[in-house]
């Protein structure tokens, strides 16, 4: 399910820093190290809100739309949305950002996207032998993304677990 129409709705601005530049093979983590090579690369800028933490204790991640960023480029957008991923059975919001309203198609894509995501993170996680369920459980609102998320205190410094 998508959320309602946000053409009359003011989104959330955030800051966000970019860790993975659009395009890009490596990803890596909050913390800057290379989790995996990816066979395909990334279709968005992807980053994270360091200034809040989601459910599963990491930086809250966000997808920038748009040209390719530079990597640690730090920049204030609106998050329209966001998508729901369970990883290893930890639910991981992912804020939806641009600078314009998305559209129907991008929903579409990025919903399709994702829910591809989840299907090749779980055979990573399969390969790792990390257990735990992977699945895309699809829209929310970026409010309740931002709810859920709680405050980054001064003393994180890193994700409890490994990723």
């Amino acid at each position: 399910m998508l959320p309602s129409d946000d053409r009359f709705s003011s989104p959330p601005k955030l800051e966000v820093v970019i860790e993975i530049p659009r395009g890009s093979f490596l990803k890596r983590g909050s913390t800057g190290r290379i989790d995996f090579i990816s066979p395909l690369p990334c279709p968005f800028n992807y980053g994270s809100v360091p200034q809040y933490l989601g459910l599963e204790g990491d930086l809250l991640d966000a997808v920038v739309l748009g040209p390719r960023l530079p990597t640690g480029k730090r920049l204030v957008i609106k998050a329209w949305g966001a998508i729901v991923l369970t990883d290893r059975g930890m639910t991981d919001d992912k804020l939806i950002c641009s600078h314009a309203p998305l559209r129907q198609i991008d929903r579409e894509r990025i919903l399709r996207f994702f829910h591809f995501y989840a299907r090749c993170k779980g055979l990573l996680n399969f390969w790792r032998r990390r257990p735990g369920r992977n699945i895309c459980e699809g829209w929310i609102t970026a409010e309740k993304a931002l709810a859920r998320a709680r405050p980054r205190e001064a003393a994180w410094r890193g994700p409890p677990v490994p990723f």
